[in-house]
């Protein structure tokens, strides 16, 4: 009555691919959200440049660096420029979201050294919105 089923299903994995453990998953997770806020802590040092975003920002590419096996994150060179208030404040919006993100992903990974910086970070953000 049925005709049996004569290709492979779609949801297995296909062969040859690596299988990553969901420690793995969640550590590549970590690092995309900890680069996203490294790219805009670098935006914002551009708009208005302080020596705590510097500070930020290189904790921030330790720590993606860390989580990639030692391999820095590339990083545009900072060009200095009037800051519009506007774009400012939508920046610290974006990280602090980011910082977030970054936060529960942390808390779910027991890293508490990406947990700490990221709520650090989330506090600065949360405190100039």
């Amino acid at each position: 009555m049925y005709e049996p089923i004569r290709t492979k299903s779609v949801h297995t994995a296909a062969p040859g691919l690596p299988l990553r453990s969901r420690d793995e998953e969640l550590d590549l997770q970590l690092a995309g959200h900890l680069a996203a806020l490294l790219t805009v802590t670098d935006e914002l040092r551009g708009l208005a440049p302080c020596p705590e975003l510097d500070r930020a920002a290189e904790q921030l590419a330790e720590a993606v660096a860390a989580l990639h096996h030692g391999r820095r994150p590339l990083r545009l060179p900072v060009g200095r420029k009037a800051g519009d208030p506007a774009r400012t404040a939508a920046l610290h919006r974006r990280a602090h979201a980011l910082a977030g993100r970054a936060l529960v992903v942390a808390e779910s990974r027991q890293n508490t050294e990406a947990a700490a910086l990221a709520e650090r970070r989330l506090a600065v953000h949360a405190a100039t919105v």
